[in-house]
């Protein structure tokens, strides 16, 4: 039995081979993009294990990679989402609450730690 009532949108999608050719360079910048960030994050994990730098040093590691997930969970949400077809003041109405949100749980992840770190060393002792 055949449905009339299905519409087949695959079938609609009309688009010259000059748009396929843009799509497809889009998705494959995309991965770049994605590929070259986690690979940095990755190279510099390796590279400087805790032990084998300092503290100051540790504290500037941690803080980029703070910023560089920050960055691809960003470009993952304006990418994948199609946040990047929006205007600008929709996409800071999006993006920066929730910037503020991870910040914030960085936060209070510090805190808590330092809290919790105070309290093992006192009652160890």
């Amino acid at each position: 039995m055949l449905r009339d009532d299905i519409i087949e949108y695959s079938l609609e999608g009309h688009h010259s081979e000059e748009e396929g050719v843009k799509l497809r360079k889009t998705i494959w910048k995309v991965t770049a993009i994605l590929t070259i960030i986690t690979a940095l994050e990755v190279a510099v994990g390796i590279m400087f294990p805790k032990s084998a730098v300092s503290e100051g040093v540790w504290t500037a590691i941690k803080i980029s990679y703070i910023i560089l997930t920050l960055v691809k969970a960003a470009y993952i949400v304006l990418s994948f989402m199609h946040l990047g077809d929006e205007r600008k003041a929709m996409r800071y109405v999006i993006l920066i609450p929730y910037f503020i949100f991870a910040l914030y749980l960085i936060f209070v992840l510090i805190t808590e730690g330092n809290a919790i770190f105070a309290a093992l060393t006192q009652y160890a002792s």
